[in-house]
């Protein structure tokens, strides 16, 4: 089953709601069941439940030797699921904070995402790495990076955000499935934790069963006529938010969750910005070098004349995120910030 731009009718039927965090943990017990060769580690993954519920209750039903903690050492348990990938089983392996990739980034790079292209296609690296990413609650500048676009940038990797529970569970059962080695990173805001900042879309309709979300295909989460506002994870909440309470002044904006950045379906976009003719790049990741300028880069490739107005930007400063609540705000893509770019672009 394929789960595209809506939910499964059975979900509307049963209106079985969960949180982003105990759907993802749902497809990966249904990918547990259907193929032993599937398996968990991680630091905290067992017993604790992964610090952000992304693994809680699998140790009960799998059991120590298929949800195994790890030592704090992510070059080694990076490497041990690449090993595993390599002759045949489907690790899933959580980076705790995507913060660390500095420690492993040799594993990730040099070995997950090239060995399948430096055997000449002959080896495959069938695993994912999940990792939290994401700011808003006041935990440093080494704690609390997106950096999609980095993982994003480097070839050999597929990259998958999701931003609510169903597509949390679809694409993680895509994730598992896919023969490439997939990155999954999912923002700690959109998961549903009691002690984070209350979100009422974390929690919401996930179908029962296996479904897929399928990898490289963007989700129109709100049509519109006046601006495209392009954006992925929390931020794409922060869009719902400030398209809802726009429309009541006549501002019609269309919502675009990316939902994967590799591949990146470019085609979505275009196909948007066509028929608003305005474009805003909504990105929790730093400015430069990053997916904002890649999306409209792509736009001015193919069409520059797409663009009633020039294209506008709202991501990080290229700063380290701040700790103090107020500076950290004023870094992050807020709806205020996104509310005064979409009434700019109106207004040219």
């Amino acid at each position: 089953m394929s789960l595209t731009d809506s939910p499964a009718p059975s979900t509307a039927s049963t209106g079985r709601k969960l949180s982003t965090a105990k759907a993802m943990v749902e497809g990966i017990a249904l990918e547990m069941e259907r193929d032993e060769d599937v398996f968990v580690l991680g630091e905290d993954v067992g017993a604790y439940g992964g610090i952000f519920s992304s693994t809680t209750g699998l140790l009960d039903r799998f059991g120590p030797h298929r949800v195994m903690d790890t030592p704090i050492s992510e070059t080694a348990f990076i490497g041990t699921a690449i090993g595993a990938a390599v002759e045949g089983m489907r690790p899933i392996v959580e980076l705790m904070f995507v913060d660390f990739f500095g420690v492993c980034m040799d594993q990730i790079y040099n070995h997950m995402a090239k060995i399948h292209f430096e055997s000449g296609g002959n080896v495959k690296v069938p695993m994912v790495l999940m990792t939290a990413v994401g700011g808003g609650y006041s935990d440093g500048a080494q704690h609390s990076q997106c950096l999609w676009g980095t993982f994003a940038h480097l070839p050999g990797m597929k990259v998958v955000v999701p931003s609510n529970p169903a597509d949390a569970k679809g694409l993680m059962i895509s994730a598992i499935r896919d023969d490439n080695p997939v990155v999954y990173m999912f923002h700690k805001g959109i998961m549903g934790l009691p002690w984070m900042a209350k979100n009422r879309r974390a929690v919401g309709p996930v179908p029962e069963g296996d479904y897929e979300v399928p990898i490289g295909k963007a989700s129109i989460a709100r049509p519109g006529t006046d601006v495209t506002i392009v954006t992925l994870s929390l931020s794409v909440h922060h869009a719902l938010d400030v398209a809802e309470k726009l429309a009541v002044e006549g501002i019609d904006c269309e919502v675009i969750d990316l939902r994967s950045l590799v591949p990146l379906d470019t085609e979505t976009v275009l196909e948007s910005v066509g028929r608003t003719g305005r474009l805003l790049v909504v990105d929790e990741d730093y400015l430069s070098f990053g997916l904002s300028g890649e999306i409209v880069a792509r736009v001015a490739e193919v069409d520059p004349g797409l663009l009633r107005a020039p294209a506008c930007r709202v991501a990080v400063p290229d700063v380290p995120i701040p700790y103090a609540r107020c500076l950290e705000y004023a870094v992050l893509p807020t709806t205020d910030r996104i509310t005064e770019a979409v009434l700019g672009l109106m207004e040219r």
